[in-house]
């Protein structure tokens, strides 16, 4: 495991995650809570992140033989995560754009959906902090879509494993998972 990924895992555990019992957005109760703002908020964590994110998209990119112009999802979960991979491909010297995408459109204005560096016609990634059910990836994967964007893949910090990840393949979109809750659970074991 990567420096980076050693300490993201580690900020990730002892900042964002809880165990107990916790409700869901969803509705769902889960004994496991991820508060991933906490650690992609943090300077470190989002310095980490950038760094173990931008490989994860370079690498998914290459596998697939696509080349995304732009990273973004649903705001607010995403936006860390897409500015943290965005400035971890400029200290590569690559180009990544980053764009951040509303619950709805600005009623004023230009009345725009998406902020930042998209244009129809992009090749992209979506990101999202966590996923659980995958609805919010897949909100955002509709909105690039509806907005004319081509989504390349997504790229999730943490899959709970609840059915999320599945959900988001099944509409045609891969998906690489930074961490798994097992992977956050053999952590707190060592």
């Amino acid at each position: 495991m990567s420096k980076a990924r050693t300490q993201l895992l580690a900020i990730l555990r002892r900042k964002s995650v809880l165990y107990g019992d916790f409700t869901l957005a969803s509705g769902k109760k889960s004994d496991f809570y991820c508060d991933a703002r906490l650690t992609t908020l943090d300077p470190r964590g989002a310095i980490a992140l950038g760094e173990v994110g931008w490989e994860a998209v370079s690498g998914q990119a290459a596998k697939l033989g696509v080349n995304p112009v732009a990273i973004g999802g649903l705001t607010m979960g995403a936006d860390p995560v897409a500015l943290a991979i965005g400035i971890g491909a400029a200290r590569e010297g690559e180009d990544l754009q980053v764009f951040s995408i509303r619950k709805q459109a600005k009623l004023h204005g230009r009345g725009k959906l998406i902020e930042g560096n998209f244009k129809p016609g992009d090749t992209v990634v979506v990101v999202d902090d966590t996923v659980t059910t995958g609805g919010s990836t897949l909100e955002a994967i509709e909105k690039v879509r509806a907005e004319g964007g081509i989504v390349a893949f997504a790229v999730v910090l943490v899959d709970r494993g609840e059915g999320g990840r599945e959900a988001i393949e099944a509409s045609g979109v891969p998906v690489v998972a930074i961490f798994s809750r097992a992977d956050i659970d053999a952590a707190g074991a060592v």
